[in-house]
């Protein structure tokens, strides 16, 4: 009777938020308050167990995708599709996902999980598997350097039940691998071929940390990216290969695909490659990385700036400096400084820079000779007049954001689900 008070409250707070503009953690914060530990009992119990996806960039790709491969497989999966990576933003989805009584029907659960968070989440929730996407200079203000990032995952790796999936390309997943293996922990990993990482004007943007001899990944690769043109990705599964045209282009979004074929490799009813490749052809962009939102008949591609590596990622994969861009950064990001080391040659023009972070941007602009036009602190106001500025023929608009700022614009635009998240 408790959990069914506490789930019918947290689903009346959700439908009010909803209405509100939805994206509330506040929902998960009800149901947690009520039944701390519903968490353990929704999800420990299901049939194929709990898969944590982390690292400093690629989460919420590489968990959509694995969500996406798994369902192809007919797996009924849960999942964190907001990008809710902390206890009250899994809670908030599994408000949406449990049935008055407090049934979950799925048969695994794949969450997206901060880094930060992870050994707090695992006290909650014991994963079999933990996928570590890579470890990359991160938010400064939070985080530090890639050591601290290395010693959270490293402890988070302990709670893992079946094994850890590593990005073997990444020096620093690489190495945490190599030091789990010689614990005794199964440590599987996927890997990226010299000729693919050369697709990319900076290749997989490491942070190596240059640890003594640690030894080297055990086994074979799970799956493999042997090439990247373009949107066109080339992966191995053991003597199983096929060639993939992505939603979009980029190294980053290969990487993320072979992490998340590598783990559906060992977790799907007889796997198949190919069953794989169509999913991820078929896979949507996850919210703010290269979705495309629709404002007064306009569309417009967001591009998330998160850090350095990320927002590096992004701009190596078009393959045309940006004419048409709207750069918005606020408070969110609370030193910016790290922009300076960002090489900016794919933007060709920007139209409209906006929020409180826009001075940083103008100057940075300034120093590297691009030209740019209006500075309009309020977002809506920037928006209305980047569109309007922006005539029918000029094809796609782009907009490089920050977190903050891509969830307001996707409210004024009238997006209040983030990506269909139920």
């Amino acid at each position: 009777m408790r959990l069914f008070l506490a789930v019918s409250l947290a689903k009346l707070v959700r439908f009010a938020a909803r209405l509100r503009g939805g994206g509330s953690a506040f929902p998960g914060l009800v149901l947690l308050r009520l039944v701390p530990d519903v968490l353990r009992r929704s999800l420990e119990s299901l049939p194929s167990g709990v898969i944590f996806v982390t690292g400093s960039n690629g989460k919420s790709t590489t968990t959509a995708m694995l969500v996406g491969i798994l369902r192809a497989h007919g797996m009924r999966v849960f999942s964190n599709p907001a990008g809710g990576n902390l206890p009250q933003g899994l809670a908030s989805a599994l408000v949406g996902g449990l049935s008055l009584r407090g049934v979950l029907a799925a048969d695994i659960a794949v969450l997206e999980v901060d880094e930060a968070y992870g050994t707090q989440i695992a006290q909650r929730i014991t994963p079999g598997w933990v996928v570590f996407t890579n470890i990359q200079v991160d938010q400064l203000n939070r985080f530090g350097e890639p050591e601290a990032v290395f010693a959270m995952l490293e402890k988070l790796a302990g709670y893992a039940t079946t094994g850890v999936l590593v990005n073997g390309s990444d020096p620093n997943t690489a190495a945490l691998g190599a030091t789990l293996a010689a614990r005794g922990v199964r440590v599987e990993h996927m890997d990226v071929s010299p000729e693919a990482t050369a697709s990319a004007d900076h290749g997989l943007l490491a942070a190596p940390l240059y640890f003594d001899d640690i030894g080297e990944l055990p086994g074979d690769p799970s799956a493999s990216v042997t090439a990247v043109a373009g949107p066109q990705v080339d992966l191995a599964v053991g003597d199983a290969t096929a060639t993939v045209a992505m939603p979009h282009s980029g190294l980053h979004y290969a990487v993320d695909a072979a992490l998340a074929v590598a783990m559906a490799s060992h977790v799907a009813p007889d796997f198949s490659l190919p069953r794989a490749a169509d999913a991820l052809a078929h896979s949507s962009p996850v919210y703010g990385r290269g979705e495309v939102i629709h404002y007064r008949g306009r569309d417009i591609s967001l591009t998330m700036m998160k850090n350095l590596p990320s927002l590096q990622a992004n701009l190596d994969a078009f393959a045309t400096p940006l004419e048409r861009v709207w750069i918005a950064v606020d408070d969110g990001t609370p030193d910016p400084s790290w922009i300076f080391d960002v090489d900016t040659r794919a933007i060709g023009s920007v139209s409209i820079i906006s929020g409180s972070k826009a001075a940083q941007w103008a100057l940075l602009l300034e120093y590297r000779g691009i030209d740019y036009g209006e500075v309009v602190e309020d977002t809506r106001a920037a928006m209305g007049a980047f569109v309007g500025t922006a005539d029918e023929s000029s094809g796609m608009l782009h907009a490089i954001v920050n977190y903050e700022q891509m969830m307001l614009i996707r409210r004024i635009a009238g997006y209040k689900e983030l990506e269909g998240a139920s």
